[in-house]
């Protein structure tokens, strides 16, 4: 039974919960602790001093005395509420849940309650819950339209449309009189009412609705554009001419509105003359656009191609338009069309072809623009650099012309950087890009992209000198510290490969777990926008922030960083040694394979490397000491393991990898790299069911993928090997599903030897194909040495698949002189590349 209070501690504890929400800790504790004195067992009070323990960061402290205060009065909704909101501070959203839905069977009415339960129930995606939540908050008040809005949401996104649409014309039907056409709110809604309407599929009934409320509509774009979409595809083309010409009288420079238009006029792409004179006539009409210029030569060819790009190619390089070779290097997949393209550049330089007088194009206007003849060497140097065109030996005689015509061109120095990255070169890369930063020091593009280049030459403290320049420096942690806060995944993630190829496998971890933590929040982030959204009125951007948040985990910075991550606790579970050292090679090196004098040597680098890396940390922590407070006078957070030197520790080192694979595994399942590095932890894991789930999607993916073919042979290998025999139910499955991409009775070398010569010509694949060669018979390592040095001639190799070459020479322990050889070889072919020269003095 809970303790009555008197009407002075009843005003003390409404004291408490404002205290509360106004953020004045100390004056709710002091009124807390008043109230306890005279009743220490009110549950009420011990949980609302719980919850503001926990807002002041003792969340341990809070727990416990929550569950205090149920012990004292278990028939409480505050305490119940209390509890669930500590839970929900704590992510642990289910236990949340079930604290919120106790406390509403005690008080069914709370509309507090019903709206904390109902925004959890979205962020688990619980669409039934959250239905039955938004329906009780609309009968509680549902004069608010939010109310009606929200349950509209609910249905939309549980797939009930009809349901959805409903919603929203009943509360319509409720309004007395039309709201003013500045009714931002209503505006959106009555747009997203059509948007639902169209996902139904009543494309007509969706148009006549947008009719009847496009009059009054703010958001005018977006009107235009669905009617457009609308009539379109209801067939009506003349109407829907009529719309996206008006389109672009708005915007003539956005190519769905031409695609529109096409598809309006009946036009396909082999209708040369009619689109030729339809973007001839928007050319005329926009002097000074792109678009209708460039379109053309997607589907011109021939004669009519070389003309079109002859003019293009002429306005933009007067121009001077730096981007003037990304516009067109699309066009690069069609052959004829390259090569017409190179043929008229060099023409202009070597005057095969009349150049126009820069009175053609629009007249410069700054004088400080490069001529013409620059810009024709910078677009070679592109052309040349660019992978369908490659020609490094000419892409840098152009990039040298260009640079000595205008020094001061950061442009310029950027294509160069690129081009010794592309010769294999880190080191000249990283100096490169440096050189185009001092050029422009107040530009954060150039400074991020000099940044991004040092990582990759392994230089990390000079790329966070470069980062610092635009960061925080007084931040807790300094300019990292800053660049997690601002939650820079691009610099985070290139930061965690560098320390990755240098073998720090503890500061790689680090940056990689950053980078997972940062997704995390942006997961939880949306948290907030359950709610504020709905103030707002944004409807339709919230619903595709919940979809873009279904699709989160697909991003390729969260994949990179999942997938190194895991790969470096597979590493950790071979080989615990590395988790007191570390990897002199990188994650691709192979303890188990490595020369005895190689390792001790690696262990004494990694060591030495270790040491200094600490006395750093040491020399920071010292500085700090004495700026220990932010300066909005918060106590800076101090990390406990800034070289994660306790990440690699871990005792379970697999299960630490299936906390980054299993997201990617759930929500990015067509991702090969992901099912790849899944097999390696589900097969070291004994978990062969998964392991060949992992190897049939990869299969599903691409049948042909080098991983794919090499980790099913070992699946098999692997089968065949082991001395427990398997359970019959899982035997069985494994046989059934197995059968469906490998036969049964399948001879594996034969298999490989059709895979090596069906993909003769594909270095990675040969890779594949020796490496399955080598652990099916390892007496064939003489022969497989041999065939990997001649990979080195195929044309279609590069420095990278020769850098995996070397590593799979490492990785059998060849003998030192093949080694030699190979790398011989290896320089002989990329004399620049970093990889293979000769070690300096």
């Amino acid at each position: 039974m809970r303790p009555p209070l008197s009407s002075k501690e009843r005003s003390l504890f409404g004291q408490v919960v404002k205290n509360y929400e106004s953020k004045q800790y100390k004056k709710g504790l002091k009124a807390a602790d008043q109230i306890l004195r005279k009743v220490p067992d009110h549950g009420d009070t011990q949980a609302m001093k719980a919850l503001i323990i926990n807002s002041q960061g003792n969340s341990e402290e809070a727990f416990a005395l929550a569950k205090l205060a149920l012990k004292n009065d278990m028939r409480s909704h505050v305490c119940w509420h209390v509890y669930g909101l500590l839970y929900r501070s704590a992510k642990n959203f289910e236990e949340a849940i079930k604290a919120y839905k106790f406390a509403l069977k005690l008080e069914p009415e709370s509309q507090q309650i019903q709206r904390d339960l109902a925004l959890l129930q979205m962020q688990m995606r619980d669409y039934q819950g959250y239905i039955q939540s938004r329906r009780a908050i609309l009968q509680g008040r549902s004069s608010l339209r939010q109310n009606w809005t929200a349950l509209a949401i609910a249905h939309h996104v549980a797939g009930n449309l009809v349901d959805a649409e409903r919603t929203l014309t009943t509360y319509e039907e409720t309004l007395n009189s039309p709201p003013p056409r500045s009714d931002t709110e209503h505006s959106e809604a009555v747009l997203y009412k059509n948007t639902i309407i169209a996902e139904m599929g009543d494309t007509e009934r969706a148009l006549d609705h947008l009719d009847a409320v496009s009059k009054n509509n703010l958001d005018r774009t977006a009107v235009m554009e669905m009617r457009a979409q609308y009539l379109l595809d209801l067939g009506r083309k003349e109407e829907a001419e009529k719309a996206y010409r008006a389109l672009l009288v708005r915007n003539a420079e956005y190519r769905l509105y031409y695609d529109g238009l096409e598809a309006a006029l009946g036009l396909k792409k082999t209708d040369i003359r009619p689109l030729q004179s339809l973007y001839e006539d928007y050319a005329q009409k926009n002097p000074r656009g792109d678009a209708a210029r460039r379109i053309p030569l997607d589907f011109l060819d021939g004669d009519d191609f070389g003309v079109a790009a002859d003019q293009y190619l002429q306005r933009m390089l007067h121009k001077s338009v730096p981007s003037t070779f990304a516009n067109i290097k699309a066009l690069y997949s069609d052959t004829k069309k390259r090569d017409t393209i190179q043929e008229l550049v060099e023409g202009y330089v070597n005057g095969a072809h009349n150049v126009q007088s820069n009175g053609s194009a629009e007249k410069q206007v700054n004088g400080d623009v490069p001529p013409f003849e620059a810009s024709v060497y910078y677009f070679l140097a592109q052309h040349y650099d660019f992978h369908l065109s490659r020609d490094l030996t000419k892409a840098t005689k152009y990039i040298d012309k260009a640079i000595s015509s205008t020094p001061g061109s950061v442009d310029f120095h950027m294509t160069k950087a690129r081009i010794w990255k592309h010769y294999g070169d880190s080191q000249k890369a990283s100096e490169t890009m440096e050189k185009a930063r001092s050029l422009d020091e107040r530009d954060r593009y150039i400074n991020s992209k000099a940044a991004k280049y040092q990582l990759r030459n392994s230089e990390n403290e000079a790329a966070l000198e470069n980062m610092s320049k635009f960061t925080r420096n007084e931040a807790s942690g300094g300019p990292l510290g800053d660049l997690h806060d601002m939650q820079c995944v691009w610099y985070i993630t290139e930061d965690g490969e560098a320390y990755l190829r240098q073998g720090n496998l503890g500061l790689a971890l680090k940056r990689f777990t950053a980078v997972y933590n940062i997704f995390e929040v942006w997961q939880e982030d949306q948290f907030d926008f359950h709610s504020f959204s709905l103030r707002k009125g944004q409807i339709r951007a919230y619903v595709d922030m919940i979809r873009w948040e279904d699709r989160l985990r697909e991003d390729p910075y969260f994949s990179r960083a999942a997938i190194s991550a895991a790969s470096i606790y597979v590493l950790l579970h071979d080989s615990p040694e590395f988790a007191h050292g570390g990897l002199a090679n990188g994650v691709n090196g192979n303890s188990k394979n490595r020369d005895t004098a190689e390792q001790k040597k690696a262990k004494k680098k990694a060591k030495k490397d270790q040491l200094k890396q600490e006395q750093i940390e040491a020399e920071k922590k010292d500085s700090k000491k004495t700026a220990s407070v932010s300066a909005d006078g918060e106590p800076k957070k101090e990390d406990k393991d800034p070289l994660g030197a306790e990440l690699i520790k871990t005792s379970e080192p697999l299960k630490e990898a299936m906390k980054f694979v299993t997201p990617l595994l759930e929500f990015s399942p067509k991702n090969i790299k992901a099912q790849a590095v899944g097999f390696e932890i589900f097969i070291r894991r004994k978990k062969y069911l998964l392991a060949l789930r992992s190897i049939l999607a990869a299969h599903k993916i691409d049948p042909s993928s080098p991983s794919a073919h090499e980790q099913l042979l070992r699946f098999c290998h692997t089968l065949d090997s082991i001395q427990e025999p398997l359970i019959p139910k899982v035997a069985e499955v494994i046989s059934t599903e197995l059968s469906a991409i490998l036969p049964k009775d399948t001879d594996l070398l034969d298999l490989n030897a059709s895979f090596l010569s069906t993909h003769s010509t594909s270095p990675l694949h040969i890779q594949a194909g020796l490496r399955t060669r080598q652990f099916l018979d390892p007496k064939s390592l003489n022969q497989n040495t041999r065939d990997l040095l001649q990979t080195l001639d195929l044309q279609s190799n590069s420095v990278d698949h020769a850098i995996a070459g070397l590593e799979l020479l490492k990785e059998w322990k060849a003998e030192p002189s093949l080694k030699e050889e190979y790398i011989a070889l290896a320089r002989k072919r990329w004399p620049e590349a970093t990889a293979f020269k000769e070690p300096s003095n």
